[in-house]
Protein backbone atom coordinates (compact mmCIF):
# COMPACT_ATOMS: atom_id res chain seq x y z
CA UNK A 1 0.00 0.00 0.00
CA UNK A 2 1.24 3.55 -0.97
CA UNK A 3 -0.24 6.87 0.17
CA UNK A 4 1.11 9.83 -1.24
CA UNK A 5 -0.07 13.28 0.32
CA UNK A 6 -0.39 16.85 -1.90
CA UNK A 7 -0.44 19.89 0.12
CA UNK A 8 -1.91 22.65 -0.60
CA UNK A 9 0.43 25.70 -0.89
CA UNK A 10 3.66 26.48 1.63
CA UNK A 11 2.83 25.56 5.20
CA UNK A 12 2.98 28.06 7.81
CA UNK A 13 6.51 28.17 9.53
CA UNK A 14 5.62 26.09 12.83
CA UNK A 15 3.30 23.53 11.18
CA UNK A 16 6.52 23.19 8.22
CA UNK A 17 9.04 22.76 10.93
CA UNK A 18 6.97 19.83 12.97
CA UNK A 19 6.76 18.15 9.37
CA UNK A 20 10.41 18.09 9.32
CA UNK A 21 11.55 17.00 12.64
CA UNK A 22 8.60 14.59 12.32
CA UNK A 23 9.19 12.90 9.22
CA UNK A 24 13.03 14.01 8.71
CA UNK A 25 13.96 12.72 12.67
CA UNK A 26 11.48 10.53 13.25
CA UNK A 27 10.75 12.90 16.83
CA UNK A 28 7.65 11.45 18.50
CA UNK A 29 4.38 13.67 18.53
CA UNK A 30 1.71 13.80 16.49
CA UNK A 31 1.38 16.28 13.56
CA UNK A 32 -2.11 17.81 12.03
CA UNK A 33 -2.23 19.11 8.53
CA UNK A 34 -5.38 21.33 8.52
CA UNK A 35 -8.29 20.77 5.52
CA UNK A 36 -6.33 23.94 3.74
CA UNK A 37 -3.06 22.63 3.87
CA UNK A 38 -3.96 19.09 2.29
CA UNK A 39 -5.25 18.98 -1.67
CA UNK A 40 -5.15 15.43 -1.46
CA UNK A 41 -4.26 12.11 0.29
CA UNK A 42 -4.28 9.23 -2.16
CA UNK A 43 -4.10 5.63 -1.33
CA UNK A 44 -2.87 3.08 -3.53
CA UNK A 45 -3.46 -0.67 -2.71
CA UNK A 46 -6.44 -3.08 -2.66
CA UNK A 47 -9.57 -1.91 -4.78
CA UNK A 48 -11.59 -1.25 -1.60
CA UNK A 49 -8.88 1.02 0.27
CA UNK A 50 -7.51 2.87 -3.28
CA UNK A 51 -8.84 6.27 -3.53
CA UNK A 52 -8.13 10.18 -3.41
CA UNK A 53 -9.42 12.17 -0.58
CA UNK A 54 -10.04 15.85 -0.79
CA UNK A 55 -11.13 18.25 1.81
CA UNK A 56 -9.53 15.79 4.43
CA UNK A 57 -7.38 16.72 8.27
CA UNK A 58 -4.27 14.69 8.35
CA UNK A 59 -3.05 13.25 11.47
CA UNK A 60 0.16 11.32 11.67
CA UNK A 61 2.78 10.37 14.12
CA UNK A 62 5.90 8.46 13.95
CA UNK A 63 5.97 4.71 15.00
CA UNK A 64 9.40 3.44 17.21
CA UNK A 65 11.65 2.33 14.79
CA UNK A 66 14.24 1.15 17.45
CA UNK A 67 13.57 -1.10 20.14
CA UNK A 68 14.72 0.04 23.63
CA UNK A 69 16.91 -2.45 25.16
CA UNK A 70 18.03 0.18 28.01
CA UNK A 71 16.18 3.16 29.39
CA UNK A 72 18.73 4.58 32.24
CA UNK A 73 20.83 7.17 30.84
CA UNK A 74 22.75 10.49 31.41
CA UNK A 75 23.33 13.56 29.93
CA UNK A 76 26.76 14.78 30.51
CA UNK A 77 28.23 18.28 29.23
CA UNK A 78 32.02 18.62 28.67
CA UNK A 79 34.52 21.41 29.75
CA UNK A 80 37.63 20.23 27.35
CA UNK A 81 37.93 16.41 28.84
CA UNK A 82 35.97 16.99 32.05
CA UNK A 83 32.63 16.44 32.91
CA UNK A 84 31.12 20.00 34.08
CA UNK A 85 27.71 18.61 34.74
CA UNK A 86 25.42 15.42 34.55
CA UNK A 87 21.98 14.62 34.96
CA UNK A 88 20.36 11.01 34.77
CA UNK A 89 17.08 11.18 32.98
CA UNK A 90 15.26 8.24 31.07
CA UNK A 91 15.25 7.26 27.44
CA UNK A 92 11.88 7.18 26.36
CA UNK A 93 12.16 7.41 22.47
CA UNK A 94 14.58 6.91 19.63
CA UNK A 95 13.26 7.64 16.18
CA UNK A 96 14.69 7.94 12.91
CA UNK A 97 13.19 9.68 9.80
CA UNK A 98 14.64 10.51 6.01
CA UNK A 99 17.38 13.42 7.26
CA UNK A 100 18.76 12.18 10.04
CA UNK A 101 17.72 10.17 13.94
CA UNK A 102 16.68 11.34 16.93
CA UNK A 103 16.60 10.71 20.81
CA UNK A 104 14.32 11.67 23.28
CA UNK A 105 15.11 11.90 26.91
CA UNK A 106 12.92 12.66 29.89
CA UNK A 107 14.78 14.68 32.55
CA UNK A 108 13.76 16.26 35.81
CA UNK A 109 10.29 16.85 34.88
CA UNK A 110 11.28 18.09 32.25
CA UNK A 111 12.21 16.67 28.20
CA UNK A 112 15.27 16.66 26.28
CA UNK A 113 15.17 15.97 22.74
CA UNK A 114 18.53 15.72 20.47
CA UNK A 115 18.27 15.80 16.53
CA UNK A 116 21.55 14.36 15.06
CA UNK A 117 21.31 14.93 11.37
CA UNK A 118 22.85 11.77 9.27
CA UNK A 119 24.81 14.56 6.86
CA UNK A 120 28.70 14.97 8.21
CA UNK A 121 29.23 18.42 9.24
CA UNK A 122 25.77 18.91 10.52
CA UNK A 123 25.99 20.10 14.34
CA UNK A 124 23.49 17.92 16.21
CA UNK A 125 20.68 20.35 18.27
CA UNK A 126 19.73 20.06 21.71
CA UNK A 127 16.11 20.99 22.83
CA UNK A 128 15.06 21.13 26.24
CA UNK A 129 11.16 21.67 27.17
CA UNK A 130 9.86 22.05 30.62
CA UNK A 131 7.46 23.74 32.44
CA UNK A 132 7.86 25.11 36.50
CA UNK A 133 4.10 24.98 37.28
CA UNK A 134 3.30 23.00 40.34
CA UNK A 135 7.35 22.18 41.37
CA UNK A 136 8.91 22.73 44.32
CA UNK A 137 11.45 25.05 44.11
CA UNK A 138 14.46 22.67 44.73
CA UNK A 139 12.85 20.78 41.42
CA UNK A 140 12.47 23.98 39.88
CA UNK A 141 15.96 25.13 40.21
CA UNK A 142 17.61 21.81 38.60
CA UNK A 143 15.58 22.79 35.64
CA UNK A 144 16.57 25.61 35.00
CA UNK A 145 20.67 24.50 35.70
CA UNK A 146 19.49 22.14 32.86
CA UNK A 147 18.51 24.97 30.65
CA UNK A 148 21.38 27.37 31.74
CA UNK A 149 23.70 24.56 30.65
CA UNK A 150 22.32 24.02 27.61
CA UNK A 151 22.05 27.81 26.32
CA UNK A 152 26.06 28.38 27.57
CA UNK A 153 26.74 25.81 24.85
CA UNK A 154 29.27 23.75 24.43
CA UNK A 155 30.28 19.61 23.87
CA UNK A 156 27.31 17.43 25.44
CA UNK A 157 25.98 13.57 25.13
CA UNK A 158 23.99 11.05 25.66
CA UNK A 159 24.93 8.31 27.34
CA UNK A 160 23.81 4.88 28.21
CA UNK A 161 25.66 2.20 29.95
CA UNK A 162 26.65 0.27 26.17
CA UNK A 163 28.41 3.51 25.44
CA UNK A 164 27.15 7.07 23.94
CA UNK A 165 23.94 7.49 22.23
CA UNK A 166 24.79 10.46 20.62
CA UNK A 167 25.85 14.40 20.89
CA UNK A 168 27.57 16.72 19.50
CA UNK A 169 28.67 20.92 19.86
CA UNK A 170 25.76 23.41 21.26
CA UNK A 171 26.18 26.95 20.40
CA UNK A 172 25.94 29.83 23.13
CA UNK A 173 22.62 31.16 22.55
CA UNK A 174 22.44 34.76 23.16
CA UNK A 175 22.70 36.52 26.74
CA UNK A 176 18.60 37.78 27.04
CA UNK A 177 18.42 34.08 26.53
CA UNK A 178 20.73 32.96 29.76
CA UNK A 179 19.19 35.66 31.94
CA UNK A 180 15.64 34.49 30.86
CA UNK A 181 16.40 31.68 32.95
CA UNK A 182 18.46 33.71 35.58
CA UNK A 183 15.59 35.99 36.87
CA UNK A 184 13.21 33.48 38.30
CA UNK A 185 15.92 31.29 39.51
CA UNK A 186 17.28 34.12 42.13
CA UNK A 187 13.64 33.90 43.85
CA UNK A 188 13.72 30.59 43.57
CA UNK A 189 16.89 30.07 45.56
CA UNK A 190 15.37 32.37 48.16
CA UNK A 191 12.14 30.49 48.78
CA UNK A 192 13.85 26.92 48.86
CA UNK A 193 16.42 28.31 51.66
CA UNK A 194 13.51 29.45 53.66
CA UNK A 195 11.71 25.89 52.88
CA UNK A 196 14.51 24.08 54.16
CA UNK A 197 14.78 26.25 57.20
CA UNK A 198 11.53 26.51 58.10
CA UNK A 199 10.80 22.83 56.60
CA UNK A 200 7.61 23.98 55.31
CA UNK A 201 7.47 22.80 51.08
CA UNK A 202 4.85 23.94 49.24
CA UNK A 203 4.90 24.56 45.43
CA UNK A 204 6.08 27.66 43.81
CA UNK A 205 3.34 30.31 44.15
CA UNK A 206 1.48 31.30 41.19
CA UNK A 207 1.94 34.72 41.84
CA UNK A 208 4.79 36.67 44.00
CA UNK A 209 3.68 40.06 45.09
CA UNK A 210 6.95 42.78 45.49
CA UNK A 211 6.12 42.35 49.54
CA UNK A 212 6.71 38.35 49.01
CA UNK A 213 10.27 39.23 46.93
CA UNK A 214 11.72 40.99 49.53
CA UNK A 215 10.44 39.21 52.85
CA UNK A 216 12.29 35.95 50.43
CA UNK A 217 15.19 37.96 50.25
CA UNK A 218 15.14 39.02 53.51
CA UNK A 219 14.50 35.91 55.19
CA UNK A 220 17.45 33.89 53.04
CA UNK A 221 20.01 36.89 53.98
CA UNK A 222 18.81 36.43 58.03
CA UNK A 223 19.12 32.89 57.44
CA UNK A 224 22.74 32.77 55.84
CA UNK A 225 23.73 34.79 58.84
CA UNK A 226 23.55 38.78 57.57
CA UNK A 227 22.51 41.99 59.55
CA UNK A 228 18.95 42.92 57.38
CA UNK A 229 17.97 46.25 57.33
CA UNK A 230 14.08 46.08 57.28
CA UNK A 231 11.65 48.35 54.77
CA UNK A 232 8.86 46.81 56.93
CA UNK A 233 9.49 48.07 60.48
CA UNK A 234 9.22 51.85 60.36
CA UNK A 235 8.73 51.88 64.42
CA UNK A 236 8.69 49.49 67.18
CA UNK A 237 6.81 49.36 70.70
CA UNK A 238 7.97 47.47 73.45
CA UNK A 239 6.11 47.03 77.01
CA UNK A 240 7.65 48.55 80.32
CA UNK A 241 8.33 46.03 83.39
CA UNK A 242 8.02 48.50 85.62
CA UNK A 243 11.80 48.31 86.83
CA UNK A 244 13.22 51.51 86.75
CA UNK A 245 16.79 51.97 85.59
CA UNK A 246 19.20 55.31 84.59
CA UNK A 247 19.18 53.67 80.96
CA UNK A 248 15.62 53.74 80.60
CA UNK A 249 15.08 57.59 81.88
CA UNK A 250 18.09 58.51 79.12
CA UNK A 251 15.95 56.45 76.50
CA UNK A 252 12.50 58.38 77.59
CA UNK A 253 14.27 61.90 77.72
CA UNK A 254 14.14 61.82 73.66
CA UNK A 255 18.11 61.47 73.57
CA UNK A 256 19.04 59.35 70.22
CA UNK A 257 20.22 55.79 72.00
CA UNK A 258 20.85 52.59 70.36
CA UNK A 259 19.79 49.74 72.09
CA UNK A 260 18.98 45.57 71.47
CA UNK A 261 15.95 43.73 72.17
CA UNK A 262 14.92 40.70 70.78
CA UNK A 263 11.74 38.61 70.10
CA UNK A 264 11.29 34.75 70.14
CA UNK A 265 9.50 34.55 66.82
CA UNK A 266 10.18 36.24 63.33
CA UNK A 267 7.18 35.23 60.83
CA UNK A 268 7.12 36.55 57.37
CA UNK A 269 4.24 36.11 54.73
CA UNK A 270 4.75 34.84 51.77
CA UNK A 271 1.89 33.75 49.13
CA UNK A 272 -0.29 34.19 52.05
CA UNK A 273 1.81 31.24 53.94
CA UNK A 274 3.04 32.22 57.31
CA UNK A 275 6.69 31.04 57.95
CA UNK A 276 8.58 31.37 61.60
CA UNK A 277 12.32 31.63 60.91
CA UNK A 278 12.94 31.77 64.55
CA UNK A 279 14.44 34.15 67.14
CA UNK A 280 15.22 37.61 66.18
CA UNK A 281 17.74 40.12 67.53
CA UNK A 282 17.38 44.09 66.65
CA UNK A 283 19.77 46.47 66.95
CA UNK A 284 18.95 50.26 65.95
CA UNK A 285 21.71 52.27 66.47
CA UNK A 286 19.86 55.49 67.02
CA UNK A 287 16.59 55.57 67.78
CA UNK A 288 14.15 58.12 70.32
CA UNK A 289 10.63 57.69 71.63
CA UNK A 290 7.68 59.55 70.49
CA UNK A 291 7.07 62.74 72.45
CA UNK A 292 4.00 61.64 73.70
CA UNK A 293 5.10 58.08 75.64
CA UNK A 294 8.18 60.38 76.50
CA UNK A 295 6.38 62.44 78.72
CA UNK A 296 3.60 59.60 80.02
CA UNK A 297 6.24 56.62 80.68
CA UNK A 298 8.76 58.47 83.30
CA UNK A 299 5.11 59.73 84.95
CA UNK A 300 4.10 56.02 85.69
CA UNK A 301 7.16 55.20 86.50
CA UNK A 302 7.19 58.02 89.11
CA UNK A 303 4.49 57.08 90.57
CA UNK A 304 5.10 53.15 90.38
CA UNK A 305 2.92 52.80 87.48
CA UNK A 306 5.13 52.12 85.10
CA UNK A 307 4.41 48.12 84.49
CA UNK A 308 2.38 47.60 81.58
CA UNK A 309 3.12 51.42 80.09
CA UNK A 310 3.59 51.38 76.46
CA UNK A 311 6.26 52.90 74.59
CA UNK A 312 6.76 53.46 71.56
CA UNK A 313 10.38 54.08 69.23
CA UNK A 314 11.47 54.95 66.06
CA UNK A 315 14.75 55.20 64.23
CA UNK A 316 16.33 58.72 63.11
CA UNK A 317 18.68 60.48 61.35
CA UNK A 318 18.08 57.94 58.29
CA UNK A 319 18.68 55.38 60.37
CA UNK A 320 16.56 51.58 60.59
CA UNK A 321 16.35 48.56 62.68
CA UNK A 322 18.74 46.27 62.16
CA UNK A 323 17.84 42.68 62.18
CA UNK A 324 19.87 39.63 62.73
CA UNK A 325 18.18 36.06 63.35
CA UNK A 326 19.51 34.28 66.20
CA UNK A 327 21.66 30.94 64.71
CA UNK A 328 22.84 29.10 67.36
CA UNK A 329 22.38 29.08 71.06
CA UNK A 330 25.01 26.94 73.82
CA UNK A 331 24.11 27.16 77.67
CA UNK A 332 26.89 26.31 79.76
CA UNK A 333 28.24 25.75 83.03
CA UNK A 334 30.11 29.11 84.83
CA UNK A 335 33.01 26.73 85.13
CA UNK A 336 32.85 26.52 81.33
CA UNK A 337 35.72 28.67 79.55
CA UNK A 338 34.11 30.66 76.35
CA UNK A 339 36.46 29.44 74.76
CA UNK A 340 35.92 25.74 74.82
CA UNK A 341 32.29 26.46 74.84
CA UNK A 342 32.08 27.94 71.70
CA UNK A 343 33.92 24.80 69.78
CA UNK A 344 30.64 22.58 69.77
CA UNK A 345 28.66 26.05 68.95
CA UNK A 346 31.17 26.62 66.10
CA UNK A 347 30.73 23.22 64.72
CA UNK A 348 26.86 23.30 64.69
CA UNK A 349 27.01 26.56 62.98
CA UNK A 350 29.09 25.21 60.52
CA UNK A 351 26.87 22.53 60.05
CA UNK A 352 23.83 24.28 60.31
CA UNK A 353 24.77 27.29 57.70
CA UNK A 354 27.04 25.85 55.26
CA UNK A 355 27.37 29.74 53.39
CA UNK A 356 28.87 31.58 57.16
CA UNK A 357 32.26 32.66 56.19
CA UNK A 358 33.12 34.98 59.30
CA UNK A 359 32.24 35.20 62.87
CA UNK A 360 32.88 38.77 65.14
CA UNK A 361 33.77 37.71 69.20
CA UNK A 362 34.88 39.34 72.24
CA UNK A 363 38.37 39.54 73.31
CA UNK A 364 37.43 36.43 75.84
CA UNK A 365 37.28 33.86 72.60
CA UNK A 366 41.11 35.45 71.31
CA UNK A 367 43.95 32.96 70.91
CA UNK A 368 44.11 29.28 69.27
CA UNK A 369 40.32 29.03 68.86
CA UNK A 370 40.78 31.86 65.92
CA UNK A 371 43.38 29.39 65.09
CA UNK A 372 41.35 26.36 65.01
CA UNK A 373 37.97 27.82 63.66
CA UNK A 374 39.86 28.83 60.52
CA UNK A 375 41.61 25.42 60.24
CA UNK A 376 38.73 22.90 60.87
CA UNK A 377 35.50 25.00 60.47
CA UNK A 378 37.15 27.55 57.40
CA UNK A 379 35.10 30.22 59.82
CA UNK A 380 37.62 33.33 60.02
CA UNK A 381 36.57 34.18 63.79
CA UNK A 382 37.55 38.06 64.06
CA UNK A 383 37.79 39.57 67.30
CA UNK A 384 36.23 42.85 68.15
CA UNK A 385 38.61 44.85 71.09
CA UNK A 386 37.04 46.49 73.47
CA UNK A 387 38.11 50.47 73.60
CA UNK A 388 40.19 52.11 76.64
CA UNK A 389 37.30 54.68 77.10
CA UNK A 390 35.20 54.27 80.11
CA UNK A 391 32.22 54.82 78.36
CA UNK A 392 29.88 52.94 76.33
CA UNK A 393 31.07 53.19 72.94
CA UNK A 394 29.44 51.52 69.79
CA UNK A 395 31.85 50.12 67.39
CA UNK A 396 31.68 50.73 64.08
CA UNK A 397 28.96 48.82 61.52
CA UNK A 398 30.41 45.93 59.70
Amino acid sequence: MKITLTGSGPLAPELAEAVRRSLGFGLPGEVVLPREAVESLTVSGPAWLSGVHRGVEVRWQPAETVALAETAVEVAFFGGEHVTACYPGTLSHVGRGSVGRSVTVDLADGSTQLVIPSASGTAATLRFTFSLEKLEPSAALRLLRIYERIAAGGAFAVRASAGTIGGGDLPPRPEAARREAAQPAEYLQDLDVVQRHCEQYFTIPADLTPTDRINLRMARLLIQGHCVISPFLPRARFRLTGQDSPALRALLSGEPHAIQSGTPTCVITVAGRHLDLGPVRSYPPHITVDEEDGRQAPAALDTGRGEGCEVTVRPVDGECFRLGLVLAVAVTAASVQDRDAAVPLLERLRNMYFSIRLVWADGGYSGRLVDWAAEKLQLTLEIVKRTDDSACVGSPLR
